[in-house]
């Protein structure tokens, strides 16, 4: 497929940016991470990009491997390496992550933590990756609204992250149909998410020309509602332009 791209990263209102994103060509498509470093300890920014690097710089699938076991096993890889960074700097430093793999005309993902992925697919949001996290449990049990995810006092409380040796395991998710011209993909931190309805992603998407065009709108939008002091903000988002002459 035919694939449009873009990329956006920003410190936010913070000193440094513990964000970390990037594309890396595949055969066939391409592999989209994005990753957050863990506010709450010392060197973030180190954890997102070893892992950011662990997943872009692997050899890439073969035609005949399995998407899910390939995801997996290089976020178990991506959580040895950040594990082995950990000791080298004696201290703790975890990472979310969210991977996409395009292929032809399929795509499968994988998560671990917060960073989410959102799909859209004829003109709808099909899915949209389930939080690691305590206040994404209360809404699946009914004890808030998803509206309220953002807002929430656990919202930042992990319960899976790459740099944990016990719970680190990641979430697998893939398209059902095959992909099509004006399909779509947003993956973002919660720098983003937190300020962005899955409702107002859509319809900028339904305006937007282009990858570009697309991020920019929801930026507009995350940007207006920031406060002083704000997270990094991040986002890959990628548009299906159609098929490929070989395809």
């Amino acid at each position: 497929m035919l694939l449009d791209t873009f990329v956006f990263e920003s410190a936010g209102g913070r000193e440094y940016n513990e964000d970390a994103a990037g594309i890396r060509p595949v055969p066939g498509g391409a592999l989209c991470v994005l990753c957050d470093g863990l506010g709450g300890h010392r060197f973030g920014d180190l954890a997102s990009k070893r892992a950011l690097e662990s997943l872009t710089a692997a050899p890439p699938p073969a035609p005949e491997d399995d998407a899910a076991a390939w995801l997996t096993e290089r976020l178990e890889r991506a959580n040895a390496d950040i594990l082995a960074l950990q000791k080298e700097k004696r201290s703790v430093m975890k990472s979310t992550a969210v991977a996409l793999l395009l292929r032809g005309r399929k795509a499968a993902w994988a998560h671990v933590g917060d960073s989410r992925l959102y799909y859209f697919h004829g003109g709808e949001l099909i899915s949209v990756t389930e939080d690691h996290s305590v206040a994404y449990r209360k809404f699946k049990a009914g004890e808030i609204r998803r509206g309220e995810i953002a807002t929430d006092p656990d919202q930042s409380s992990l319960l899976r992250a790459l740099g944990n040796a016990e719970r680190h395991q990641c979430a697998l998710g893939e398209t059902e149909e095959p992909l099509e011209p004006g399909d779509a993909f947003l993956l973002c931190s919660d720098g983003v998410w937190e300020y962005l309805p899955d409702g107002e992603a859509l319809l900028d998407l339904l305006k937007a020309d282009s990858a570009r065009a697309w991020a920019e709108l929801m930026l507009e939008r995350v940007l207006s509602r920031v406060g002083p002091g704000n997270d990094n903000l991040s986002l890959i988002t990628v548009t299906v332009q159609g098929e490929t002459d070989e395809a």
